[in-house]
């Protein structure tokens, strides 16, 4: 008899479905996967290292690029890190902003995911309904920071500006006509706050359509439940977190357990799932979508009726406005100095965590008194979801590695740094 080995075989590192720059070496019988080995590091830029040479607050802007699916949570992490240091706490609006933010960054985050993992699985239409609903989102970031993705939004003390009062406006051009252009600009009448209230009525009956193209479609069934199962015990013993935590049926979440911000004043549920398999994950997800838009609700309306500063008045940590610092002698140092050299934080160690789109986010920051971060160390969720790979994969078949990196929703930026 001929002596049979096993194949083995790369998946990625470019891969429609890697979902980053993953590559996975998979030893398979056959169809079957005997092991996963992910080899990770091919998108590694050096973030942590990269903060220690920059004033703590020019490095904002590189917790954008770590998960670039959900770019506010992770500056809210570090910012939150940044201010437990100096002791300061930013304005009650400043914090139902961030949280308002941190809600519609969760829902961006799940919509990149949702059609992503329908279009690796085989669905395609799902990925066309979530990116309608993202680019209403992705209008509400440019509103508020001038840039769509990396918007460097939040500050240590607070948000970089108020919300703005007026929407900007969809424009007539040769492509589209005055008509259409008057559609378009239909809910963009008011300010802001008036865009993503309408949002918020429109986005359930969007979810239910998700629905009914997945929840019971017999081949998405067929393809998620009984996949990578992962049982309550082992998802805490693999540092699960997030949905994939809760998909095991652990209710775990930091906004309920660990409140941060104004996440005590606010009402909303946490999903969990029974399984623990790729099925459940996705209801854990969806559902998250509806729990999110309810906190988005009460934020607009709290926002509405309570205005306020949005940053602390500490010209050693904020800079001074725009008019001050033409005017004033004392305020144009205050501003140079500030974004030359930043400011000194106290030493200390400190680790600030947030309850991010794919679970426990963490910045561990070391201080030793100087105006640039002395070590900084990224708890990225997604890192230990991924070293699960080899053991929620073996046995499975082929196709069913594309579910599984699905339903890890990980995202390389975060896992390499």
């Amino acid at each position: 008899m001929p002596e049979i080995r096993n194949m083995t075989m790369n998946f990625g590192p470019q891969h429609p479905a890697a979902h980053g720059v993953l590559r996975l070496v998979l030893e398979m019988d056959g169809e079957v996967i005997e092991r996963a080995d992910p080899h990770i590091g091919l998108l590694h830029r050096g973030t942590e290292k990269l903060a220690e040479s920059k004033p703590f607050n020019q490095s904002i802007g590189y917790m954008d690029r770590l998960d670039y699916v959900s770019m506010m949570c992770n500056e809210h992490a570090y910012v939150m890190a940044i201010e437990k240091l100096l002791g300061i706490e930013a304005p009650e609006r400043a914090q139902y902003i961030r949280v308002m933010y941190a809600e519609i960054t969760r829902i961006l985050n799940h919509l990149m995911w949702l059609g992503a993992h329908g279009l690796d699985i085989g669905a395609m239409t799902i990925f066309l309904y979530c990116f309608r609903e993202r680019e209403d989102l992705m209008d509400c970031y440019e509103a508020v920071s001038g840039t769509r993705m990396h918007a460097t939004y939040y500050r240590p003390g607070g948000v970089y500006r108020d919300l703005p009062g007026i929407m900007p406006k969809y424009e007539a051009s040769k492509w589209h006509s005055q008509e259409e252009v008057d559609r378009l600009n239909e809910n963009r009448q008011g300010s802001l706050l008036d865009f993503i209230e309408s949002f918020t009525q429109r986005f359930p009956a969007c979810i239910d359509e998700y629905e009914t193209l997945l929840t019971d479609n017999r081949i998405w069934k067929q393809r998620t439940v009984g996949v990578a199962e992962v049982t309550p015990e082992r998802a805490l013993q693999l540092g699960f977190t997030g949905p994939m935590l809760r998909g095991s049926g652990i209710e775990w979440d930091l906004r309920k357990k660990q409140p941060y911000d104004i996440y005590d004043k606010i009402d909303f549920d946490i999903p969990i799932g029974t399984n623990g398999d790729c099925y459940d994950r996705y209801l854990v997800r969806v559902e998250e979508m509806r729990q999110s838009n309810r906190i988005i609700e009460q934020c607009v309306e709290w926002l509405r009726n309570n205005p306020g500063p949005v940053m602390i008045d500490d010209h050693k940590l904020s800079p001074p406005r725009r008019e001050e610092m033409k005017d004033d002698m004392e305020s144009l140092i205050h501003h140079f100095k500030l974004f030359t050299e930043g400011y000194c934080v106290p030493e200390g160690e400190v680790y600030s965590a947030v309850e991010h789109p794919k679970g426990e986010f963490g910045i561990y920051l070391v201080s030793d008194g100087a105006n640039k971060p002395y070590r900084i160390k990224i708890r990225a969720p997604g890192f230990a979801h991924l070293a699960a790979m080899n053991e929620m994969v073996k046995g499975h078949m082929l196709a069913d590695v594309v579910a599984v990196i699905g339903t890890q929703d990980i995202v390389f930026g975060e896992i390499d740094r």
